[in-house]
């Protein structure tokens, strides 16, 4: 049985997400021939603007209530205002059954439809604070690839749609048919580490009185550093100094440390020959074990692993 997709094509949509999707559901075929879905495009009004040109789409808006799933794209400002007219017909397919799922931005769009209220959900990580703060009753995960919530569905940034359409033609006509689609698009069809390993993880910034004292603590990362150190140097108490920390960079002081020691690691990883112990040393870490364990807690792979994916020629 054909299974029907309709793609959502809302003003300044980025094209890449819908692309995605279109050539993974569009491209396969049954053992005779036959299409196992079909594919089409929903235009939230005839001519599509998009960031580089525009694009017109042979369906509109009232398509989707043929749909079994649909798939909901980003867009450049996801905070801008959303029609009405498309969230009510993202209520709508969501209210008679449809599979609902997004691509990068596309879940704030859902979260604007009143879809994910109480749900998990994640989006791309440049814009998942902003997500969490925006709507507190979503449970923002933005670590991870895509959140099957079952008939709602939210992907990460940008090629985490590849991932989330792999796993619902898995989900559709099992592993086979999913590695076929991989095999296709040339992608792994299950990839590790999940979003986090591609955050930027520098530690915050303070433009107030802390602001020297980052900076001492910055040039001495590969140096063993306490809570009582930081706060002799910037005179204060431990207590006063751990809560104006705290006022000023929302964590703790030790938090903080352990995040620029982290990036630090990332930077020599993508950009020297170092061995891991090494790096390790060089950045204040007192074991390779802490090191390493500290390193996956944060972007979900090991040292050799983000090295393998990120080091510079």
């Amino acid at each position: 049985m054909v299974h029907k997709v309709g793609i959502v094509v809302p003003q300044r949509v980025i094209p890449y997400d819908v692309a995605i999707a279109c050539e993974v559901f569009g491209r396969l075929h049954d053992p005779d021939g036959r299409a196992r879905y079909e594919v089409r495009v929903c235009g939230e009004a005839p001519e599509i603007r998009a960031p580089a040109f525009s694009l017109k789409s042979p369906f509109r808006l009232n398509a989707l209530k043929w749909a079994d799933t649909v798939i909901v794209p980003g867009i450049d400002d996801p905070f801008a205002p959303i029609s009405q007219q498309l969230l009510l017909a993202l209520r709508l397919a969501s209210k008679r059954g449809a599979r609902i799922a997004s691509v990068c931005s596309g879940s704030i769009i859902l979260a604007a439809a009143g879809l994910l209220s109480g749900r998990r959900a994640t989006t791309h990580w440049l814009c998942a604070e902003q997500f969490a703060q925006q709507y507190p009753d979503i449970s923002v995960d933005p670590n991870v690839l895509y959140v099957d919530e079952g008939e709602i569905i939210t992907s990460a940034g940008a090629s985490a749609g590849m991932d989330m359409c792999l796993h619902l033609v898995r989900r559709d006509f099992g592993q086979a048919v999913a590695a076929h689609a991989a095999r296709l698009a040339v992608a792994p069809l299950d990839r590790d580490g999940g979003q986090s390993q591609f955050i930027q993880h520098a530690p915050p910034n303070s433009t107030g009185s802390l602001a020297p004292h980052l900076e001492w603590m910055a040039s001495r990362l590969n140096r063993p550093l306490t809570v009582a150190k930081m706060a002799a140097r910037a005179r204060m108490s431990e207590r006063t100094f751990a809560r104006r920390f705290r006022e000023q960079l929302g964590i703790t002081p030790m938090q903080w440390l352990l995040k620029a020691r982290l990036r630090r690691a990332q930077e020599l990883l993508e950009n020297s020959t170092a061995y891991v112990d090494q790096i390790a040393t060089a950045c204040g870490f007192q074991s390779t074990v802490t090191f390493r364990s500290s390193f996956r807690r944060m972007t979900g792979v090991s040292p050799a692993s983000y090295r393998r994916r990120f080091k510079a020629a």
